[in-house]
């Protein structure tokens, strides 16, 4: 019999391999084959039955539009609930079989997506190396002889393998961004309550989030939308839609570690690396702000003192005192350390946390995201066998703060290194701002010309992005000057949860201004007769009605809003000024919008 030909797992190639005709069987059938051809013991501590699987394949019929994730196989981290599938944190003594499915698994599975079985990782989700198990380890996709990156091991290896589409880990310490970035993957770690933890062994409950990897940001976030539910059985759950996907805002403020801070252990492949991804996202027309870190790493050291530690024992007390023996001796040491703690070590760290954000609040608020490395270095088996304690907290250096500062975020190949090892970044923002961390993710990864994981796939074409139901009931509002993306105001539209748009062109029927004694410089722009005004380089963005009403009540004379029509003979309200305010402003229309007039502006003052 001829070998299996089934296309790149990639959800776009998948479904148009069904469009075509093909079957789910089919696929079921190459990935129980990838998964011999690979023969790596370590991926999964319990891999699902393939006559099973193909069962359910079967039932999906064919090609269904309403199901986003139709015959997509997936694989869980073995902390998360799968019904009929034991779940163990890969502790042998600690397993149980659940009845039912964890949230998120149902509901990607009623989206149609296969789950193909449980994966390995560092017990308890305690660790960001992939080797604190008593299982085999998985290899690392790239180079077996380098760590494969914890918690989420096995979900991140299975990915990069092209076992499977996409798998779930999850995320309190990195351990959904560490793994994507030491194999050439994405890796998307939500805002903490955006996807349901009910079914998930906590480590530290109020910092656990469900991430997801994938072979690319679109497939990431296809998975994320589906799988973004707010969800009432969860106390930690919050209402956060999956929105703002898309185009990227023009001239992005990305804060960046100030270069006295940058910590790479040593590894000047890696620091290269990374210098190489700054300059794509310049190239991509971002403006890059050396912001201190300082702070940033005294929040990440917190994570492994007092209060948190504190929170891991509590999640599998019992289990711990009683059958303390039963774990890795890594995890039982830090586990161990916590029954020495008091409630009063707990509020300490509390205290100690809260100072510390409202010292980094300013400088979260003067960018609008910030891009990190995803790991300082790559380490090997070998590195972690005679430091396995300080080698963790290394990998750590860059995402331990994240959960703590209530930040959302995303790991993205951005390239290779001089010696053909992954180099990958991260993306951090808001809590909330998940779509305008993927957006740029997205533009990042394809500026890579990477292949996907470790498979020799080629990154597919991008997929369309398709209006939430709820950007129906967004304003649209035209912007022209300090509010358009990098100028000084476009805060006001971020911090109302603004969606950028679209860059656009005024029709030929205004004329711009360069406003006197104002602060900061911003332009005003008037309506005149067809033909006797300029084009103008403007931007749309959109606003829910509340945060439109908002917006508008806050604009200060003499501007106002107004009906703008656009040059595709569309119109929305817009910024307009009143023709008193134009007393000794100057006449900008020739530099054909705001932006070009700084530049120039700029250019002429130096």
């Amino acid at each position: 019999m001829p070998p299996l030909t089934t296309p790149a797992f990639d959800i776009a190639s998948l479904h148009a391999f069904y469009r075509d005709g093909g079957s789910a069987t089919d696929i079921v059938e190459g990935v129980f084959a990838r998964i011999a051809e690979v023969n790596d013991p370590g991926i999964f501590i319990h891999l699902a039955q393939k006559d099973a699987v193909l069962a359910e394949a079967a039932k999906l019929g064919g090609f269904d539009l309403g199901k986003p994730l139709f015959g997509i196989p997936f694989a869980v981290k073995d902390n998360i609930d799968v019904a009929g599938m034991p779940t163990t944190a890969a502790c042998p003594d600690y397993a149980y079989l659940p009845e039912r499915d964890a949230t998120v698994v149902r509901l990607l599975k009623q989206a149609g997506a296969l789950v193909i079985g449980k994966t390995n990782l560092d017990q308890f989700a305690t660790g960001l190396v992939g080797v604190r198990s008593p299982y085999p380890i998985p290899k690392n996709a790239i180079d077996p002889g380098l760590v494969p990156g914890g918690s989420s091991s096995g979900s991140a290896v299975a990915t990069a393998q092209g076992i499977v589409s996409f798998a779930l880990g999850t995320d309190t310490a990195g351990s959904g961004r560490i793994p994507a970035g030491l194999n050439n993957i994405v890796g998307l770690k939500p805002s903490v309550g955006a996807l349901s933890t009910t079914g998930v062994i906590p480590a530290c409950r109020t910092l656990d989030c469900v991430s997801i990897f994938a072979l690319t940001v679109d497939d990431a976030w296809k998975a994320f939308s589906v799988a973004s539910k707010y969800d009432e059985t969860d106390a930690y759950s919050k209402s956060i839609p999956a929105a703002g996907y898309g185009p990227t805002p023009q001239m992005l403020t990305i804060g960046v570690p100030a270069k006295t801070d940058l910590q790479f252990f040593g590894d000047t492949v890696m620091e290269a690396a990374y210098f190489d991804a700054l300059s794509t996202l310049a190239r991509l027309g971002h403006n890059l702000v050396e912001v201190s870190f300082g702070d940033f790493y005294k929040v990440a050291n917190l994570l492994y003192e007092g209060a948190w530690v504190a929170e891991r024992y509590a999640a599998i007390r019992p289990f711990f005192d009683e059958k303390e023996a039963s774990l890795h001796p890594v995890t039982r040491q830090i586990y161990g350390g916590a029954k020495t703690l008091s409630a009063a070590d707990a509020f300490n760290g509390f205290y100690a946390l809260q100072e510390l954000k409202k010292k980094i609040e300013p400088l979260v608020a003067s960018v609008d995201l910030f891009c990190v490395p995803t790991a300082p270095t790559h380490y090997t088996l070998a590195d972690l066998e005679a430091e396995p304690i300080r080698e963790n907290s290394r990998l750590g250096t860059y995402t331990n703060f994240v959960n703590l500062l209530d930040m959302c975020g995303i790991a993205v190949p951005a390239g290779t290194r001089a010696d053909r090892l992954p180099a990958s970044v991260t993306l951090l923002a808001p809590s909330g701002r998940d779509g305008l961390t993927a957006s740029l993710a997205r533009d990042l990864h394809r500026a890579s010309g990477l292949t996907l994981g470790a498979t020799g796939w080629p990154l597919p074409a991008a997929a369309e992005i398709i209006s939430a139901p709820e950007d129906n009931q967004l304003i649209d509002i035209v912007v022209i000057g300090a509010h358009l993306s990098g100028m000084p105001l476009n805060h006001q539209l971020t911090e109302l949860d603004g969606k950028f748009s679209r860059v656009a062109r005024t029709s030929a029927a205004y004329r711009l201004y360069a406003l006197a004694d104002t602060a900061p410089p911003k332009p005003g722009m008037i309506r005149v007769e067809e033909g006797e005004g300029g084009e103008i380089e403007v931007e749309v963005w959109k606003l829910t009605p509340a945060a439109f009403g908002l917006f508008v009540a806050a604009i200060p004379g003499p501007l106002s809003i107004g009906t703008v029509t656009l040059s595709d003979g569309t119109s929305a309200k817009g910024f307009l000024a009143e023709p008193l305010g134009l007393k000794n402003a100057l006449d900008i229309t020739a530099f054909g919008g705001w932006k070009a007039y700084c530049k120039n502006l700029a250019f002429t003052t130096r």
